[in-house]
């Protein structure tokens, strides 16, 4: 008993000064730490190990991008601090965390939604079609019970890794709704939510009754059209994306203007890679791939403005493309 109880003790002194020397970094992009999408949704996960591990706070930490000639410099700055982890969530950092990484081969970085091939750098990229896929149902037969026939897609930039959220969205729609016309537009911009305001009025105006957006601070601006029109009587839904957005499209009491969200689950790949790189099980090198089968990508699990059959034919589709039965084109239809 007491050599137990020594054992216990001992491995309780070792692994303290582990949990108090193990340091975090996160550098945002332009968005900035509070874009109610990636960066914050990031942050969320190293804040929630933070405190798990009781780390002390000042272990933990982010540094601000204001403009893309930051990202190498504040990339440096936390490299030169010699922290344990420094992560960076978007595709955008792909060319400075490879300088970066380059420039500080002794230090691990963690690139999220893109794919740094170094040995210093872990990847975590997500199958954000698959999710998309299940955004798709829901609009589908929402638009579908409630007697519309016009749903919409907003995109940040157009390139592959956001035409993936388009074509699982597509899939998802035409799967339960063939006849169902889907509006798309791209604003050419993740940080500029006054161009995603003006692309839900144009969609809104042709019709459009729900929007899915994959467009980052953006898309707040779609929020925000669906609130407006929302409150004056004008019904119209807004799909969020990277987090549960449900919140944000709050606008009397507790009704939201946003259906449902495609969840990418940045918190729970920068809170594994937290923990394996604490563990000793950096995966640098590796590219970990968070998907439907792994909860990676998925739907709330609470969705007030989804009837209980709706969110249950999600599931269905959500157990088929776990299973492998059903594979989700990464492509939008031509």
């Amino acid at each position: 008993m007491k050599k137990a109880l020594l054992v216990l003790v001992v491995a309780a002194l070792i692994a303290a000064p582990v949990f108090a020397q193990f340091k975090v970094g996160l550098v945002t992009d332009v968005g900035g730490i509070d874009d109610k999408s990636f960066n914050q949704g990031t942050w969320e996960g190293i804040v929630r190990f933070g405190q798990d591990f009781k780390l002390p706070k000042a272990n933990y930490k982010y540094l601000q991008s204001s403009a893309e000639a930051d990202y190498v410099p504040n990339l440096s700055t936390f490299a030169d601090e010699g922290l344990s982890l420094i992560i960076a969530p978007g595709f955008l950092f792909e060319k400075a965390m490879t300088q970066v990484a380059t420039n500080y081969p002794t230090r691990k970085f963690l690139i999220i939604d893109s794919v740094v091939n170094l040995p210093n750098v872990a990847s975590a990229v997500f199958a954000e079609h698959e999710g998309s896929f299940l955004v798709g149902v829901a609009a589908g037969l929402k638009a579908k019970a409630d007697g519309k026939n016009i749903v919409g897609f907003i995109g940040g930039m157009q390139f592959p890794l956001i035409e993936k959220f388009q074509a699982g969205f597509e899939q998802g729609v035409k799967a339960v709704y063939p006849d169902c016309k889907i509006l798309v537009d791209y604003a050419g911009d993740f940080a500029a939510p006054d161009k995603g305001q003006a692309l839900a009025q144009k969609q809104y105006s042709a019709g459009a009754y729900i929007i899915f957006h994959a467009a980052g601070g953006t898309g707040n601006g779609l929020i925000k059209e669906a609130k407006e029109r929302s409150q004056k009587g004008d019904i119209r839904w807004a799909i969020g994306v990277d987090k549960d957005q449900y919140a944000d499209g709050i606008y009397s009491g507790t009704k939201s203007a946003v259906l449902t969200s495609m969840m990418k689950r940045v918190d729970v790949a920068a809170y594994d890679v937290c923990k394996m790189t604490m563990d000793g099980k950096f995966p640098g090198g590796q590219t970990l791939v968070f998907k439907v089968a792994n909860k990676g990508v998925g739907i709330p699990e609470k969705n007030p403005n989804l009837s209980a059959d709706i969110v249950a034919k999600v599931k269905e589709y959500e157990a088929l493309i776990a299973s492998g039965k059903l594979v989700v084109s990464e492509i939008p239809a031509k």
